[in-house]
């Protein structure tokens, strides 16, 4: 699908809401032709305001190659600085208002070239967390953030995810991250717990793909292997790889999740 060698993809900063956090990046293929499916990548960095949306344009590069249109989307993360802080609700209302602008602007953007209706999410880490949320939007009840969304997944892939932001929390992971994600613990704020954590709003119809190394150390597998045996999703298990190679689009761990968001593409 790729367009020649010589061809250039056209990249667009587009914001869907007010702040500096709320924009994302529109990659589309060469030429004007439709787009088979889009493709929304949603970086990680444990929901922290150090790390943004540069993760994940070797991602969308290695994509757009490939003939998909991506939405690559910042958000606000935990130690922004005054209304761009994130954490709970505002960075689950930015990813579920930049994901249903691909029926507004984002669309409008891209001249009629994608399909709102076929769309699948990407995620690292944190960013695992977010995609498999998405997800998950259909089922969430009304008044909660995210709930009743314009654009419905077909599907997401959690690269090496947070799944389980109980677990995770009990466990530690990030020093505290998920803590100062949902602003306490799951016996200080457990509704939060409810309405956030993937394997909380299990069952849901939209297909999750978990892919994760067994030689994380950042993100243990652990939280891949409990939202698969809750949800009866897919686990790609990828042996000795750690936590970064999913991003890599140099490596066969990052292989193993474009072919998952392809195949749920169809």
């Amino acid at each position: 699908m790729p367009g020649g060698a010589a061809a250039v993809p056209t990249i667009r900063r587009i914001t869907y809401g007010d702040g500096a956090c709320r924009f994302g990046e529109l990659s589309l293929p060469p030429g004007d032709a439709p787009v088979p499916g889009t493709v929304v990548v949603v970086h990680g960095g444990f929901w922290r305001a150090a790390y943004g949306l540069e993760l994940g344009r070797p991602l969308a590069a290695d994509l757009v190659r490939r003939g998909w249109a991506v939405w690559n989307v910042e958000y606000r993360r935990v130690g922004g600085p005054g209304a761009d802080a994130g954490g709970w609700p505002a960075t689950f209302e930015d990813v579920a208002v930049a994901v249903d602008a691909l029926a507004g602007p984002v669309a409008e953007a891209a001249s009629g070239r994608i399909d709102p209706t076929r769309v699948v999410a990407v995620g690292h880490s944190a960013g695992g967390h977010l995609a498999a949320w998405l997800a998950a939007r259909p089922g969430l009840p009304d008044g909660a953030p995210g709930a009743a969304p314009a654009v419905v997944l077909l599907g997401a892939v959690s690269q090496a995810g947070v799944l389980d932001l109980d677990d995770g929390a009990r466990q530690g992971l990030g020093a505290g991250a998920i803590q100062a994600f949902l602003g306490g613990g799951p016996d200080e704020v457990p509704q939060r717990y409810a309405l956030g954590s993937p394997i909380e709003r299990v069952p849901f119809e939209t297909p999750v793909v978990c892919v994760h190394g067994t030689a994380d150390d950042r993100v243990p597998i652990r939280q891949s292997e409990r939202f698969a045996a809750a949800a009866g999703a897919e686990l790609v298990r990828l042996p000795g790889v750690d936590h970064f190679a999913v991003i890599d689009p140099a490596t066969d761990a990052w292989r193993a999740c474009r072919d998952a968001a392809e195949r749920l593409l169809g």
